[in-house]
């Protein structure tokens, strides 16, 4: 069956080489130079696959991207930045594009095995009827949150995020093994999304319209935590005043995260692999066996295989946990992400129009984050509060062994490394680039420029005035 592939571009050059590489897979192409005309074509007709630039005169790609989900049924979108606008390509994946890419096109190959990937999706996610993985919504829930567990299945307010390349081989992983109910291990240091990860796999999984329920081994006292996973009826301790379920039961139908569980005592363990094996809990103070069906992922930021060999796991529950393990990368092994988090931060802080100086690009880009995303979030909550009405510099990010170039204001005399320097520059090359081409693309409109770059007008002044530019 031929495929139709919309290609929408203003750049004549680019559009006719776009329109080639995908009719070399024998795809049928229309193409539109700008946002009206491809939402017209859309309207005319569905394509099965949109590639959008995202920065367009008039309407731009963003807008592409609503039209083509609006289609019955949604057309997938590729998008492509000619400067790699983080803010706005993350805003185009959250609108509910299929991926991005950054012009120039280095791989016509990697296109159209990006394309293919995208219309073979949207082929899979028409014939069942449901919304693919990589886009689906969460199907919020009310909350039972109880001691040292949560039960919304809504993404946590860190992500998710998939645009590093390890990040999307994690997500590769994830859409694997999400169709079935394997039992998986996740491993990784603190903070580096591991609840973030498994809340993925749940709304991915079959059992996405179930309860997600998770519980930090860690953060139960020894004396409760059999109650925490099993439950108890009234009366089987002094304060068990009335019945309670425990998580297994409260995730009956859907998932289940123990996080830290290699905090679980020596008697936990065995109950635990007695669950597992049996599929089945006894609450305390009963003996009646109560049926459970969970999907049960567990998570640790410590070595299973090294507190097995030193006795303090055992090891026929690690073998029962980790069918199918996942190592959950740490931040600075996946520097892509870095940038995509701290605007997302921004957009749910309430401060999507707080620009960053390249600077402050530069030293966040360059940090190792040994507290991983969580520690990000905190440093970027601290930097809105230091940096008061203004830009976010350097200074205002705290981040210890990180010298940036000197902006104004900063202590005289500070060190600033080759590498480090190279990078602020790039960054700010790169910006300032961008800013001259949407200003020649509108004329020298600053409001229509900001708009095309996917930042606000106050954001561009200051631009405008740190690089020292005039108005055209």
């Amino acid at each position: 069956m031929t495929t139709r592939v919309l290609v929408a571009d203003d750049d004549p050059t680019l559009r006719d080489l776009l329109s080639e590489i995908m009719a070399d897979d024998g795809h049928e192409i229309d193409t539109a130079a700008d946002g009206d005309e491809a939402i017209a074509a859309m309207t005319r007709q569905r394509p099965d696959l949109v590639l959008t630039d995202l920065r367009m005169p008039g309407v731009d790609g963003l807008r592409v991207v609503d039209a083509a989900r609006r289609c019955d049924p949604p057309a997938p979108v590729i998008v492509l930045t000619a400067f790699g606008s983080v803010p706005k390509a993350v805003e185009a994946m959250r609108r509910g594009a299929f991926d991005f890419v950054t012009k120039p096109i280095e791989s016509p190959k990697a296109l159209r095995a990006l394309a293919a990937k995208a219309i073979a999706s949207e082929a899979a996610e028409i014939a069942e009827g449901e919304p693919s993985p990589a886009r689906a919504a969460p199907t919020p829930a009310p909350s039972r949150a109880k001691p040292g567990r949560s039960s919304e299945p809504a993404p946590s307010e860190d992500g998710p995020i998939f645009h590093d390349p390890a990040s999307k081989r994690l997500l590769d992983l994830i859409s694997r093994v999400a169709a079935r109910d394997t039992t998986i291990l996740l491993s990784g240091e603190s903070g580096a999304g591991k609840e973030v990860v498994a809340r993925e796999i749940h709304r991915h999984s079959p059992r996405s319209s179930g309860p997600f329920v998770a519980l930090n081994c860690g953060a139960v006292p020894d004396s409760l935590f059999e109650s925490q996973l099993f439950g108890h009826v009234k009366g089987a301790f002094t304060g068990a005043h009335a019945d309670r379920v425990g998580v297994f039961e409260e995730a009956d139908g859907g998932s289940l995260l123990l996080d830290e569980v290699a905090d679980l005592t020596a008697q936990a363990q065995v109950k635990l692999l007695r669950a597992l094996e049996l599929r089945c809990i006894t609450r305390v103070g009963e003996s009646v066996e109560r049926p459970v069906d969970v999907r049960l992922i567990a998570a640790s930021h410590k070595d299973l295989k090294a507190e097995v060999a030193a006795g303090r796991f055992r090891e026929d529950l690690f073998y029962r946990l980790s069918v199918f393990p996942l190592e959950v990368p740490p931040l600075r092994d996946r520097p892509g992400d870095i940038l995509p988090l701290v605007y997302g931060f921004l957009d749910r802080l309430g401060e999507a129009d707080r620009p960053l100086t390249g600077g402050a690009e530069a030293a966040l880009m360059g940090y190792r984050w040994p507290g991983n995303v969580r520690q990000l979030r905190n440093v970027m909550e601290r930097a809105i509060i230091l940096a008061g009405d203004g830009p976010i510099e350097p200074q205002h990010l705290g981040l210890d062994g990180v010298s940036t170039t000197p902006m104004v204001g900063a202590p005289a005399g500070a060190a600033v490394s080759e590498e480090e320097d190279d990078a602020a520059t790039s960054l700010k090359d790169m910006e300032r680039q961008a800013i001259l081409e949407a200003l020649e693309a509108h004329d020298g409109n600053r409001r229509k420029a900001a708009e095309s770059l996917g930042i606000a007008l106050r954001t561009l002044q200051y631009k405008l005035k740190s690089y020292g530019m005039t108005k055209k």
